[in-house]
């Protein structure tokens, strides 16, 4: 149909049931209209979303890692985890990723914008995933490969993002300790953006769908996307969210960055500036905190940079009426100021020949650092929540590494379970709190370890014990650095519904079948299918996903799990509640026994769910999504330092402000 009106296809990925195309102007109405086409999205351009981390983290606590410096460590550290960076590229020549040995853990090189046109499948009206050990897979992979060349990283971006995630430290040169958080995870360099830090959509999507291919013959458990789109799309329509759906419904656990749109030029917030696919209810969506310089956590602030919610994404109704999703975004916040990880050089001389990045900003990038600068160990800082993703990611592969049966929704309540609220700061703001491994590593230890394998066989049903045999739920509360606090005890589900109480984690949920989605009351259930056959390996390779309804009568959550929703009430701005409450004062709720104890959980009826969370005011108008550059080309610039933030005001529209409302910009 596309050839017939005078269109062509460039690329067909059928995993995610996608294809780039060129169609004529006249004829993109007519392609939307047709009854098997979902949804027609502009190819948009994606960008980066611009040791004491250990400390500050957690990571150095009894049960994670015991001790840590420059020339060795004790404890977890992503051994045998897969983490897939979708970037700028990642050097493999830099000793931030080598092992203790000296051989490189960048296991492949690939670069899928060097194939624009590349052909995902085995010929002209393919509809599935190249045959494993055909001829068309050994032609695309070939087309791909970058693991040799000098230059792997010419931006700079997706070098350090990795080394945050799994770098180590320098051999003996530095007298600091750069340990990232999984310092012996496998990574795996998908570059999907170019020399300048951009990219389209559209290599984001073939990146995703690589990574999705390979993930059980990689071992690929964590997708790290530091990048984003500009979308006013619903999480349901748009093609970056549906492509990270398939890779949570693969098994892969997507971390992904909020955006650095939190305020405007005039250093004020500004809400509801989540970038796609952040966007998206399956991935862990993560903001940037402040460290201050220092391992303590009390003084920790959210970044003013970092991009509020929530979601702004909407889809259309018959009828011509927008529905916005307002799903609670980020999920929580991790460290993502002014970090010192691995710059990208050109490999193979000891002449540096600088990334992009650090050649444009030496003196605040590299020089800042006050380290010498030696091949295979240079340095750089950068800000950002592109920085304070890849915290989260080798937070992650902990977590997988202690207990490899965990799913990707069962991850992210984890994480935000055991947040520490930052004093102030709302759910829009830093969701369920300041990342927390010692609590994630702890919740990880407590549960059994077929998780996922007794999903798969059906076996675990609505409520089943998750608890490990002999264990209990650790006590919610960690100390780090000497200083004792209590975890949030926040989780969201259903995109906004906020629930806490231990039946979360010693009961199962069936929304952490990762093949569901639930948000905005819809539920969908995405399954990948493999391929099969003589020397194939089952279930290994995905062929295609296809989406089932969910019957009336699915639970998705049990009884016992406390809901939250009537404490909040109705969203107001000017009186900070619903979303605008601070989640430490809905953690203290929670500690203190509050909120609505469900007695028979919440059950799909009519395929429809009846419970669907804070209600949104009326009068509050928020931000529709990030439109920059004629609303195709996005950016985060460089963040170089969030510093002091005089002004905490709120981003007014032409100075009209609603009562009891938040009054934000409409592109």
């Amino acid at each position: 149909s596309i050839a017939a009106a005078g269109g062509s296809v460039h690329v067909r990925m059928p995993d995610l049931r996608v294809v780039t195309a060129t169609l004529p102007a006249a004829q993109v109405a007519n392609i939307a209209a047709r009854i098997d086409v979902l949804t027609v999205t502009p190819n948009r351009a994606t960008a980066r979303t611009a040791s004491t981390l250990e400390a500050m983290t957690g990571t150095l606590t009894p049960g994670v890692r015991s001790n840590s410096n420059q020339t060795g460590y004790t404890g977890l550290d992503g051994s045998g985890i897969g983490i897939a960076v979708l970037d700028s590229g990642v050097m493999r020549a830099h000793e931030a990723f080598n092992t203790a040995g000296g051989v490189t853990r960048v296991m492949r090189n690939v670069d899928v914008i060097k194939t624009t046109l590349a052909n995902w499948t085995t010929g002209a009206n393919g509809t599935s995933s190249p045959q494993p050990g055909s001829a068309a897979l050994a032609t695309y992979e070939n087309s791909i490969v970058a693991d040799a060349k000098t230059t792997q990283d010419p931006h700079g971006h997706g070098t350090h993002v990795a080394s945050i995630a799994a770098g180590r430290p320098a051999t003996y040169s530095f007298s600091s300790d750069l340990t990232g958080i999984a310092p012996n995870a496998k990574v795996y360099d998908v570059k999907v953006l170019d020399a300048n830090g951009v990219g389209t959509m559209s290599d984001a999507l073939e990146g995703i769908q690589w990574a999705i291919y390979h993930a059980k013959e990689y071992n690929i458990r964590v997708m790290n996307l530091s990048l984003a789109a500009a979308s006013t799309d619903s999480w349901q329509t748009d093609p970056l969210c549906a492509a990270v759906r398939s890779a949570s419904a693969a098994g892969i656990t997507v971390v992904v960055a909020a955006g650095n749109f939190g305020k405007n030029s005039l250093g004020q917030e500004n809400y509801g500036t989540i970038s796609a696919p952040g966007n998206d209810p399956t991935v862990i969506t993560v903001g940037s905190s402040n460290s201050k310089d220092s391992v303590s956590r009390g003084d920790d602030t959210v970044n003013l940079f970092s991009s509020r919610g929530p979601t702004r994404g909407a889809w259309v109704d018959v009828l011509g009426a927008r529905h916005v999703d307002n799903l609670i975004k980020p999920d929580l916040v991790a460290p993502g100021n002014a970090l010192v990880g691995a710059a990208a050089t050109k490999a193979g001389t000891s002449s540096l020949t600088w990334n992009n990045l650090a050649s444009t900003y030496f003196s605040q990038l590299v020089t800042s650092t006050g380290l010498p600068q030696i091949y295979g160990e240079t340095q750089m800082e950068l800000s950002g929540t592109s920085i304070a993703a890849p915290v989260v990611s080798g937070t992650v592969a902990l977590m997988l590494q202690q207990n490899p049966s965990l799913t990707p929704p069962l991850i992210k309540a984890m994480l935000q379970y055991s947040a520490q609220p930052i004093a102030g700061a709302s759910l829009l703001q830093q969701g369920a709190g300041l990342i927390n491994v010692h609590g994630a590593v702890a919740l990880a230890k407590a549960l059994r370890t077929d998780i996922a394998s007794a999903i798969d066989a059906g076996t675990l049903t609505a409520g089943a014990n998750l608890l490990a045999a002999g264990m209990s739920l650790p006590a919610a509360s960690s100390t780090i650095n000497g200083t004792s606090f209590n975890w949030s005890r926040v989780a969201f589900l259903g995109g906004s519904v906020v629930v806490s109480g231990d039946a979360l984690f010693s009961k199962f949920q069936p929304i952490y079948d990762p093949r569901f989605v639930w948000a905005n009351g819809v539920v969908r259930k995405r399954v990948p299918m493999y391929w099969s056959g003589t020397g194939i390996a089952a279930n290994t390779f995905v062929q295609s996903f296809s989406e089932v309804s969910i019957p009336a009568g699915q639970v998705l959550m049990t009884a016992g799990v406390v809901n939250g929703d009537s404490l909040l009430g109705t969203s107001s701005w000017l009186g900070k509640t619903g979303i605008f409450t601070p989640t430490a004062t809905i953690s203290g709720w929670f500690a203190a026994g509050s909120g609505v104890v469900l007695s028979t959980g919440i059950v799909m009826s009519e395929g429809i769910v009846m419970s669907e969370g804070i209600v949104m005011s009326e009068g509050i108008v928020m931000s529709e999504g990030i439109v920059m550059s004629e609303g195709i080309v996005m950016s985060e610039g460089i963040v170089m330092s969030e510093g002091l933030v005089m002004s905490e005001g709120l981003v007014l529209s032409e100075g009209v402000v609603l009562s009891e409302g938040v009054v934000m910009r409409e592109p």
